[in-house]
C-alpha cells in the first residue's frame, strides 16, 4: 500500500471539486491524498481551503517532491501554460477517473486527464493529455479529444466527433454525430457556448452559440 500524493494546480471552485474527486478515488488498498493547491497568485499563499494549504509552485515542489500534479483550472489555455510549468519543475501528472464513471475497455487516456462523477464513455475513444470532463457528460463511439480539451457539466457528444486542442465546450451543449468518412470536427481553440447544438464542423478559434450553433457575431 503506497500513498499517492496529489498537488492540484489552481485554487478555485473546480480545484476544490477535484480535491473531492481525489477523496472519492482513495481506498484503503490504493490511498490518495491531496497535499496542496498550487496558485501563482502570491496573495493567496498561506490560505487553507477545505483543510488544504495553498502555496506556490516552487514551495510545493520542495515540500512534496514525490507528489503528482493535476490541474484544477477549467480554461484550456491557462491549463496548458500551468501544466507545462509544473512538468518543467519536475512534477509528474496524475490521471484521475472517478469510480462512478461508466466506461468500456476500448478507451485510451492521456496523462493528466480528470473525469468527474456520472460520466459515460462508450467505445473506441481517445482522450488526450490534461483533458477535463466535468459532471454527467456522455461521449459516444469513435470520439477523439485533443489535449487540454474541456467539457463542462452535462455535455453530450455523439459518435465520430474529433476535437482539436484546447477546445472548450460549455454546460449542456450537444454535439451531433459525424460519420466514419467525415467526422464532425471541432478545431483547435474553438469554444462551444452553453446549451448550443452543434450540427456541423467548427473551424479553429471560432466561438459558436445557439440552436443550431452558429458563429458568435462580434459587436
Amino acid at each position: 500500500m503506497t500513498l499517492t500524493q496529489v498537488a492540484i494546480y489552481g485554487a478555485g471552485g473546480f480545484a476544490r471539486e477535484v480535491a473531492w474527486l481525489v477523496e472519492d478515488i482513495s481506498t484503503n488498498a490504493n490511498p490518495f491524498q491531496v497535499v496542496c493547491f498550487i496558485d501563482d497568485n502570491e496573495a493567496n499563499h498561506g490560505q487553507v481551503l477545505n483543510g488544504i494549504p495553498v502555496m506556490g509552485l516552487e514551495a510545493a515542489r520542495t515540500r512534496f517532491p514525490s507528489a503528482h500534479v493535476v490541474s484544477g483550472i477549467g480554461s484550456p489555455q491557462t491549463r496548458e501554460k500551468t501544466m507545462t510549468k509544473a512538468e518543467a519543475a519536475g512534477f509528474v501528472p496524475a490521471t484521475l477517473i472517478h469510480p462512478r464513471v461508466e466506461r468500456s475497455r476500448w478507451i485510451t487516456f492521456g496523462p493528466g486527464t480528470v473525469i468527474c462523477s456520472g460520466n459515460i464513455l462508450t467505445v473506441n475513444i481517445t482522450v488526450g493529455a490534461h483533458v477535463q470532463i466535468n459532471l454527467d457528460c456522455t461521449i459516444g463511439h469513435d470520439v477523439v479529444m485533443g489535449d487540454y480539451t474541456t467539457l463542462a457539466p452535462g455535455v453530450h457528444v455523439s459518435g465520430w466527433v474529433h476535437f482539436g486542442k484546447r477546445v472548450y465546450v460549455g454546460t449542456g451543449a450537444v454535439i451531433l454525430p459525424g460519420t466514419r468518412d467525415a467526422p464532425l470536427t471541432i478545431g483547435d481553440d474553438a469554444v462551444i457556448g452553453a446549451g448550443a447544438v452543434v450540427t456541423r464542423s467548427v473551424p479553429p478559434g471560432v466561438t459558436v452559440v445557439g440552436v443550431p450553433a452558429k458563429p458568435l457575431q462580434k459587436a
